[in-house]
């Protein structure tokens, strides 16, 4: 109907221009933009070191924007309260997983618990409805992979692998430099892991010490290692024959106690440590110890410790690639050298990441080829994992959407592949023979990831 306006009076204009004016506003897609958008929410279970320091505190503080932090969930009631004051959230805590699950339906959940009881959160907090931001090593046996790849695929929802490692910048130029054939076609890789007397001693003070909790360093350190060759050669592993005891640690020490504190061999230990001087390690763990009784710092010579302080593999690629790896975890020094051996040259580095050698603003690749110049090339370290934690949170809770250039977001098939290694490894300590990838799950290994 057409409107007279001179015979409309102020009351009808005001009232006809109002609505005119609120169906252009619902209509406009300036408007759409910039409605706020909901935040997802973020539920995390294993509320201890890892957890907290990794993906509580720096999440809530690079991303308060988008995400919320709905439900704390941990065996231990007092280690997940201390975590609620050390994220600075308001949410719920719990001890029951499957009541977090059901009150706080989070889109996202993170397990960071024991490398054994992943498989149960990521299974379950699948079915409840989340996706999975899980830890590495993604669990510690093959029955227990086949059972997370199963859940996925009849779910229909994602497990993303958190190997921060792919992330940091000298190791995203050594993909760089093998994608562009700086050293020809890859025949061999010799690759040496050192784990110090500080840090490398921590896994036996801890949990980790059992096999039965961590899978042994085969699976929850040498994952990380696996996965970069995975990454790094665009391939996964054929077959692993393994060699491995327990030679420094364990039953191995001239005197034990229960942990440190406790012990009468303190100005005897060369491994004596004294937690009560980290603040945030005695908030979490000693403060809380009378919940579960678990000691952060139990002694490295305990006779119940059942996992390997040396180990040294040999792993053949679907694509022929063939490697040998070594891990020692009482080294005077922290970090690794390894070696790509190419048709037309060798691409090495020399990682120093902490103890006695003097360690350098920046990491140094050496690129040798067979019939030319040496050149070497430095790039600058950064902060947490060598730069790798910021930029993986970033692909996750930013901008997950982003692409991956250079193939560094992992799912549950990676995951898998990595801890295949070290599940073969150990399979091949106990029999003496080497052992198929592909018979512990069935997946069979892809010479080339497309």
């Amino acid at each position: 109907m057409e409107t007279n306006l001179n015979t409309l009076s102020r009351r009808d204009f005001l009232r006809q221009s109002s609505l005119a004016t609120a169906g252009l506003v619902a209509a406009s897609p300036l408007t759409t933009l910039a409605a706020p958008m909901a935040k997802r929410k973020v539920a995390m279970v294993g509320t201890g070191h890892r957890g907290t320091s990794m993906w509580g505190t720096p999440v809530v503080r690079e991303f308060a924007d988008i995400i919320e932090f709905v439900g704390l969930c941990d065996k231990n009631i007092g280690r997940a309260e201390t975590a609620k004051k050390m994220l600075g959230v308001s949410c719920a805590t719990y001890t029951d997983f499957e009541k977090m699950m059901q009150e706080t339906k989070p889109d996202l959940l993170i397990v960071t618990t024991v490398d054994a009881t992943h498989d149960e959160f990521i299974i379950k907090g699948m079915e409840m409805g989340a996706d999975i931001i899980t830890e590495k090593p993604m669990t510690t046996d093959e029955t227990k992979c086949r059972a997370i790849l199963d859940a996925e695929k009849r779910t229909g929802k994602k497990v993303t692998v958190t190997f921060n490692y792919r992330y940091s910048p000298h190791r995203q130029k050594i993909y760089e430099l093998l994608r562009e054939g700086a050293i020809g076609k890859i025949t061999s890789v010799d690759f040496h892991w050192y784990l110090d007397t500080r840090h490398g001693a921590d896994y036996f003070r801890r949990w980790h010490r059992l096999r039965e909790n961590s899978g042994s360093l085969w699976v929850h350190k040498a994952s990380h290692h696996f996965d970069l060759l995975n990454w790094w050669l665009e391939s996964e592993p054929e077959s692993v024959y393994a060699q491995g005891a327990l030679e420094n640690y364990g039953k191995n020490g001239p005197f034990r106690s229960t942990n440190c504190r406790a012990c009468p061999h303190k100005s005897d230990c060369n491994y004596y440590w004294d937690i009560t001087k980290d603040k945030r390690l005695t908030a979490l763990y000693v403060d809380n110890e009378k919940y579960d009784g678990y000691h952060r710092d139990g002694c490295v010579f305990k006779e119940d410790i059942n996992i390997f302080d040396k180990m040294a593999a040999t792993i053949h690629y679907a694509n022929g690639v063939n490697v040998s790896y070594s891990l020692t975890t009482y080294s005077p020094y922290e970090g690794y050298r390894i070696a790509f051996n190419g048709t037309k040259g060798r691409l090495e580095a020399w990682i120093k990441e902490s103890g006695k050698m003097t360690i350098e603003p920046y990491d140094e690749l050496m690129l040798s080829k067979n019939f030319g110049e040496v050149e070497y090339i430095k790039v600058p370290q950064a902060e947490g994992h060598g730069g790798g934690d910021a930029r993986l949170r970033d692909k996750i809770f930013r901008n997950p959407g982003a692409k991956d250039t250079f193939r560094q977001a992992a799912g549950s098939r990676d995951g898998a592949m990595a801890i295949l290694v070290g599940i073969g490894a150990r399979k091949s300590i106990q029999t003496g023979q080497p052992v198929r990838i592909e018979d512990l799950t069935g997946l069979k290994p892809l010479a080339v990831k497309s």
